[in-house]
């Protein structure tokens, strides 16, 4: 008999490995003999080992036997460490209980076709909505190419996120700004466009002591290289990884001082404002990135919003209204009817201090 509790454990394992594990997806493994659990896994930061492995590791000869609850298919195929499927045969498990498959070419069905046929015994299907929303990231990496776009925004109730002036900080409180931290930590990179850069300074970082243990990665989009050499991003760039996402053409010698700095720079084609966005994710996405945390500006926000590139949405609303002089949260964007409106489902809300924070995901 399947318990669904196992697979729940081995999901919130998974969930502490979300933002550390990139490029592979963060997996949870649960060893169970005889009902106790006898092993727990997860993917280690930088991706390896993998989940099964570390179970594996911990359960020792009571593997054997035993059934293995996991969060994603096996893998079965030889990178940088074995296969899974080989480590669980060799380990002489009775059973594997996924939650859903993988859907990289290199696995696809190869793991469970692997396991049945050492004869282990393999159930699908248990708690799959709740692995696919957990893994969405690596999900969309794999079958779109570019990571999962998850817009934040932090505001006025009436959609503001500065004054006319510029003033920005702080419009919602330090709870509010303590669970933007804890969002920035659960994604592999954070991405703002020049414009933040030039007006805030950020550093751009995960400031929840212990709260990961690999830093995020900063994107800034840069079409023409402005972003100054002084800014706190690139002079750090040798410590927190910092990436560029600029046109081609641009003068040499800025992208050599840039690498020089310790830059990673990646050109991707031209777009009608500057970058093509769809074509700096796709960038992204290649470089093994699963999840990216957009914090600004409006331009970005406008431009990913109108080429239907936000895949979710963690909105901050602090209890003030500003009025037609503040900044709004996206610049115009060529919306002239409601049925080109991009819309979202709310997918839950809560209070965070004196702040509201809603999630919406887009809509099917």
């Amino acid at each position: 008999m399947v318990d669904p509790s196992h697979m729940r454990a081995a999901l919130a394992l998974a969930r502490r490995g979300l933002g550390n594990t990139w490029p592979n997806p963060s997996v949870g493994c649960v060893i169970v003999q005889y009902g106790q659990v006898v092993g727990r896994g997860v993917t280690q930061p930088g991706g390896r080992p993998h989940a099964e492995t570390q179970a594996l590791a911990m359960a020792g000869e009571a593997a054997r036997g035993a059934d293995a609850y996991v969060t994603l298919e096996p893998c079965n195929h030889t990178g940088q460490t074995p296969p899974c499927t080989e480590a669980l045969v060799a380990a002489g498990v009775a059973r594997v209980v996924i939650a859903g498959n993988d859907p990289d070419p290199r696995v696809d069905g190869a793991g469970i076709a692997r396991l049945r046929a050492a004869g282990i015994e393999v159930v699908t299907g248990v708690l799959t909505a709740q692995a696919d929303e957990m893994q969405a990231g690596f999900l969309c990496r794999v079958q779109h190419g570019r990571p999962l776009v998850t817009l934040k925004l932090a505001t006025t109730l009436d959609g503001k996120i500065a004054t006319r002036s510029g003033e920005s900080q702080w419009i919602t409180g330090a709870s509010a700004r303590a669970a933007a931290h804890a969002l920035r930590g659960q994604h592999d990179a954070v991405l703002v466009g020049v414009g933040t850069v030039a007006a805030d300074n950020p550093s751009l970082t995960c400031r929840i002591v212990g709260f990961r243990s690999t830093p995020v990665v900063r994107v800034v989009v840069d079409s023409h290289l402005r972003t100054r050499l002084t800014a706190r991003l690139i002079a750090t760039a040798t410590t927190d990884p910092t990436w560029i996402i600029h046109r081609g053409g641009v003068p040499a010698d800025r992208q050599e001082a840039f690498s020089t700095a310790g830059v990673r720079m990646l050109s991707v084609a031209g777009g009608e404002r500057g970058v093509d966005l769809a074509a700096g994710l796709q960038a992204l996405g290649a470089a093994g990135l699963t999840r990216v945390l957009v914090e600004g500006g409006a331009q970005i926000a406008a431009g990913l919003l109108r080429d239907g590139l936000v895949d979710r949405i963690a909105w901050f609303h602090a209890p003030g209204i500003m009025g037609g002089d503040g900044w709004p949260a996206a610049q115009a964007f060529g919306v002239t009817d409601l049925s080109a409106m991009p819309r979202f489902t709310r997918t839950s809300i809560r209070a965070v201090g004196d702040d509201m924070l809603t999630e919406f995901s887009r809509a099917a």
